[in-house]
């Protein structure tokens, strides 16, 4: 399970559709992510290290602090 969840965000920073101006609108920013590393890396890396579901939990609380009125900056996976 865990090779397969990380296959597809492979392929999910490996593809142009999610880049298109319909999820830039969508998301009030032309920026792609407001932390650094961008957050399908932190989800990536946390999956590899926590396994498939406490690593998923962990980058969908990353993904929902990524929103218009949060200042970013550099948050690495502890």
């Amino acid at each position: 399970m865990k090779k397969i969840v990380l296959s597809l965000i492979r392929i999910y920073q490996k593809t142009d559709f999610f880049r298109a101006s319909f999820f830039k609108t969508f998301f009030l920013s032309d920026a792609a992510c407001r932390f650094t590393p961008t957050c399908s890396r932190y989800t990536y890396q946390a999956v590899d290290k926590y396994g498939t579901l406490k690593g998923l939990f962990i980058g969908l609380k990353r993904i929902v602090r990524c929103h218009p009125w949060n200042k970013g900056g550099h948050d690495p996976l502890s």
